[in-house]
């Protein structure tokens, strides 16, 4: 499927235009014009079917300034803020393409759907900082003139993070950096979290960070530089349900394929160098499949229910007015499953995420599992954070990817940050040097010690 974010005006198809007005007044109906053309050459060849002037409105344009590889919330993000950020109405051609038409299986569409504040990392705190106010601001970004305001249904309700009494230390640390980013965040006791949530069993529990959605307005720069060798000069688009393939020339290439975006990296010869070389490292970025289950319990927790993470790596929150819930588990190591199909193992929830919330909230004891899915984390194997700005060989590829897991919630100020790379060559809002692919090569972790 392709969509495009092209300039206001400009024609569907390489064949269409819009009525234009020459000196004198005279206007141009050129659809019309075709129209009679067609008709004078099949005058002229009676009984044969003729369309030498095919419609190729479905086929994406042959030139782009910008392609971004991946339709889902990152590489749309990326689109938005390229077109917000240009120096002039049309200045910039974006294509974006995006092969799922259906996003029955993208990412984006099968996320939890939370946003927490609660990491270890600056740059992961500011960033969801950033798409809190971005949400909660919607309207002064993607309003329509004459249309009704965006309801996004947006619920702030938090995150409350369990800490047991190995993590507790680490917990205190946490909260420091990201009450120092802007994030409120408060420590709970296992007294205050009884009072709060009464229908919580604090076995076990030694600390709890209870964070609350707000803003951030903290601006910082920075200016790194990448080495040219490669440049991408075209890409084929493969048409929807056919063997067609269409080139379009372009500048930049914008790599937000997810789970996948390992794959398009490798198109373009990203670690094909001898190992332990810049040229030989590749892009860390591999699909894993996370199960979502809904369940149904009238005597849950009530609507001001934040999203709980356990101590286990069991986590839920609310689903709805209807006493629904939906919650499950990052698999270990050993745990995880083929990531070849969005099949649900429905004997996990059952032997490795169910045991847990029924010892943690008592009343799920009798919850009834309604429905359950798979979807993709585009997951790093390196450190489990985003990828983010150019390539250092392939000077025109740039990424948004490997955020594993935590990608839909950050995607405005992602979206932003590569847009910024692109037009301004560095980051402007917030520093996300520390995401830059050379890391990789250099072996510097940034861990995120929070991915649930």
């Amino acid at each position: 499927m392709i969509r495009r974010v092209l300039p206001h005006g400009m024609g569907r198809g390489l064949l269409t235009r819009r009525p234009g007005t020459r000196r004198g007044g005279f206007s141009l109906d050129w659809d019309g014009k075709v129209s009679e053309i067609k008709k004078k050459i099949k005058s002229i060849l009676p009984g044969r079917s003729c369309d030498l002037l095919q419609d190729t409105s479905h086929l994406p344009p042959e030139h782009s300034d910008v392609v971004i590889v991946g339709g889902g919330v990152l590489g749309l993000s990326v689109a938005y803020w390229l077109k917000k950020l240009e120096s002039r109405r049309g200045a910039i051609r974006v294509l974006v393409v995006e092969r799922d038409h259906t996003y029955s299986q993208a990412s984006t569409g099968l996320s939890v759907g939370g946003i927490c504040q609660q990491f270890s990392l600056p740059e992961n705190i500011q960033l969801s900082l950033f798409s809190a106010s971005f949400l909660r601001n919607i309207n002064e970004y993607l309003a329509v003139v004459d249309a009704p305001p965006l309801d996004l249904r947006f619920n702030p309700s938090g995150y409350l993070l369990l800490a047991s009494e190995k993590d507790a230390a680490a917990m205190e640390s946490n909260v420091k950096v990201q009450r120092q980013e802007g994030a409120k965040v408060s420590l709970m006791s296992p007294d205050q979290l009884r009072n709060k949530f009464p229908w919580i069993n604090t076995e076990g529990v030694a600390l709890a960070s209870y964070g609350f959605v707000s803003s951030s307005q903290r601006m910082l720069t920075t200016d790194d530089k990448a080495v040219v060798l490669k440049r991408i000069h075209e890409v084929h688009v493969k048409m929807d349900r056919s063997l067609e393939y269409q080139p379009v020339e372009c500048a930049i290439v914008i790599n937000a394929a997810g789970a996948w975006s390992a794959q398009i990296a490798a198109l373009a010869g990203v670690g094909e160098g001898p190992p332990g070389t810049l040229q030989g490292t590749k892009l860390p970025v591999e699909p894993r499949k996370r199960y979502v289950y809904v369940w149904h319990c009238p005597q849950g927790p009530g609507l001001e229910t934040p999203l709980v993470a356990d101590t286990s790596g069991a986590y839920f929150r609310r689903e709805g007015l209807g006493s629904n819930y939906l919650g499950g588990r990052s698999p270990t190591e050993q745990e995880e499953p083929d990531p070849a199909n969005l099949e649900v193992d429905h004997d996990f929830f059952q032997d490795k995420v169910w045991p847990h919330l029924a010892l943690r909230v008592p009343a799920f004891e009798t919850l009834k599992v309604q429905s359950a899915w798979a979807g993709y984390y585009d997951y790093n194997t390196f450190d489990q954070n985003g990828v983010v700005g150019p390539h250092p060989l392939v000077v025109n590829m740039y990424f948004a990817t490997g955020f594993s897991g935590h990608g839909l919630q950050q995607a405005p100020g992602i979206g932003r940050a590569v847009a910024e790379m692109v037009l301004k060559g560095r980051f402007q809002t917030i520093d996300l040097s520390p995401f830059l692919f050379t890391r990789f090569y250099l072996g510097e972790k940034i861990q995120e010690n929070n991915i649930i």
